[in-house]
């Protein structure tokens, strides 16, 4: 079986100097390798062939017969890694929170601890006629979530 701390050794020496980052390494018990990249305007696809053509120039098919399949992180999939959240900043974002509720507002910090969304709610101000829209931010940790995701708009 490829051990996946040598398929991760082999992907961190492509990624020097490049922005793009590791988001996961999957390797399967059958020797199916998934490695999935990102970057902050997205991932090419010439960039995930020059990849997959040096993960295969390391590793010998034969001594072990392998499958490969290098691509990005898929869009609107849950976050995995903290760098996604710093490059959705900004962003709407989808957040479900392991109490079962689901939060839906603009990223707009994160560290290694917690992350924040700013969420728009209604409220009725005593004396007001009518409901106000009012922001507020929610802070997360991330052992308190189930996922965040980016929220695809067609507005």
């Amino acid at each position: 079986m490829i051990d996946k701390r040598t398929v991760s050794q082999i992907v961190e020496e492509w990624l020097q100097g490049k922005e793009y980052f590791l988001v996961d390494i999957n390797v399967s018990p059958d020797d199916k390798i998934l490695v999935e990249i990102d970057h902050s305007e997205g991932v090419w696809i010439e960039d995930c062939v020059e990849l997959s053509r040096f993960i295969e120039s390391k590793l010998n098919r034969e001594e072990e017969d392998y499958e490969l399949e290098v691509g990005s992180a898929g869009i609107g999939q849950p976050f995995k890694v903290l760098q996604q959240y710093y490059i959705h900043l900004g962003c709407d974002v989808e957040v479900l929170a392991k109490n079962g509720i689901k939060y839906t507002g603009v990223l707009k910090e994160a560290d290694e601890e917690k992350f924040a969304i700013t969420i728009q709610k209604k409220v009725k101000e005593e004396g007001a006629k009518r409901p106000q829209i009012v922001d507020e931010d929610i802070y997360f940790t991330y052992d308190q979530i189930k996922y965040t995701k980016y929220l695809i708009s067609f507005k």
